[in-house]
């Protein structure tokens, strides 16, 4: 439950619900306007103020699902990934990044911010120590992604928020991965959260949306650069997303059930080499998922014996689609090195630990048992074409 005693279910339903007084339905009417009066108003409305009706109930609703005090929602999770971190960096400032996260955060740091004077430094662990050991006269955030993309490493949030406090610096994560079922950051004293919230906020692989959440004070800051960048989201998307919410919960527990048993198939398979997911006792950051998460997430990441061709085995699944993006009710798997990480250099990918033959599985709400017979079925027939004796 939240602070003010509400569970999580009731928050995804409820918090932020725009009240039909003309007709009484029972969803958030839905205001598409662009245009709002200004005289004799208390709020001047304009969609790219993020302070429509529907853009402002929803940001209370993911407020409330981060333990924050105010939120924004934008077009993109790169659009609140690039606001945030430039609402507080300016020319000669110094950021430090976890080694291993989302490839278009790498992109937009290693591409962009030489352009604006930025320096940045890239973390040789995930240790709290590691990021201390970056830290210069003039680093103003600490960037964290945990569980990361693709390999579910988890960071430390409580110790790496404790250095940033002690070195007055604003502590960044991006928390798509857990969603707000999974993992409160705020709770562990980071200070500004960030989701895609294209993925599990959204969950039906039909929405491309971005949120921030923190305190007032920062939401302020944030919020005068957002305007100016103008990464505002229609309102039909906002309606559309306000009501993906109201089930997250309930699918993401479903995902995260799914997720740990196909975690354990695949850590027992004799075809797989290795599999990555926090809710697994093999996981070398098992314990600290525990003491952080609620639950270990509906993603997970997996290596084929070199035996087997990992893009035929994507090609020759029935149920479990191959897609860009991840965290829909339905099951996908894609190649980091061809898709999310593909701007990275071989060489940086090889640092972080992502092969060419890595799967990442985005495990849907189908019957465990369907996407195991899926699995079963694409193993046989790569071996059966490559003619391969096991």
């Amino acid at each position: 439950m939240d602070k003010r005693g509400k569970g999580l279910n009731t928050i995804c339903t409820h918090v932020g619900e725009l009240e039909d007084t003309k007709y009484k339905g029972a969803v958030s009417p839905l205001y598409m306007s662009t245009s709002y009066a200004f005289d004799d108003v208390d709020v001047k409305r304009y969609p790219r103020y993020f302070n429509t009706p529907n853009q402002e109930g929803l940001c209370k609703k993911i407020a409330a699902l981060e333990h924050a005090e105010s939120a924004l929602i934008f077009g993109s999770g790169m659009a609140a990934v690039s606001t945030a971190l430039l609402a507080f960096l300016r020319a000669g400032d110094h950021i430090v990044l976890q080694q291993t996260l989302y490839g278009g955060t790498y992109n937009l740091v290693t591409e962009e911010f030489d352009k604006y004077g930025i320096s940045y430094s890239f973390t040789k662990g995930w240790e709290p120590k590691d990021f201390e050991n970056e830290i210069r006269e003039n680093t103003k955030v600490l960037y964290i992604e945990t569980p990361s993309n693709p390999l579910l490493t988890i960071t430390d949030i409580e110790g790496v928020a404790a250095i940033a406090k002690k070195h007055g610096i604003v502590s960044m994560i991006d928390n798509t991965f857990a969603s707000p079922v999974n993992q409160n950051p705020i709770d562990f004293g980071i200070d500004v959260v960030i989701h895609s919230a294209t993925k599990y906020m959204g969950g039906h692989s039909d929405i491309c949306a971005g949120a921030v959440a923190s305190t007032k004070e920062h939401m302020h800051r944030i919020f005068h650069l957002a305007k100016n960048f103008g990464g505002s989201l229609s309102d039909y998307t906002v309606w559309l997303l306000e009501r993906s919410i109201k089930t997250m919960g309930l699918r993401v527990r479903a995902q995260n059930e799914n997720a740990l048993a196909m975690a354990q198939y695949l850590e027992a398979h004799v075809d797989i080499d290795a599999v990555y997911y926090p809710g697994l006792t093999i996981h070398k950051d098992h314990e600290l998922a525990k003491r952080q998460m609620k639950g270990f997430g509906g993603m997970l990441s997996f290596e084929l014996k070199p035996y087997l061709d990992a893009s035929l085995f994507q090609r020759s699944l029935k149920i479990i689609k191959s897609s860009m993006s991840l965290a829909g009710v339905e099951s996908t798997v894609l190649s980091p090195t061809q898709t999310s990480h593909a701007l990275m250099s071989a060489e940086v990918r090889a640092e972080q630990g992502i092969k060419d033959g890595l799967i990442r599985f985005s495990v849907g709400i189908e019957e465990p048992e369907d996407l195991i017979a899926d699995i079963e079925y694409a193993i046989k027939k790569v071996k059966k074409e490559t003619k391969t004796t096991v």
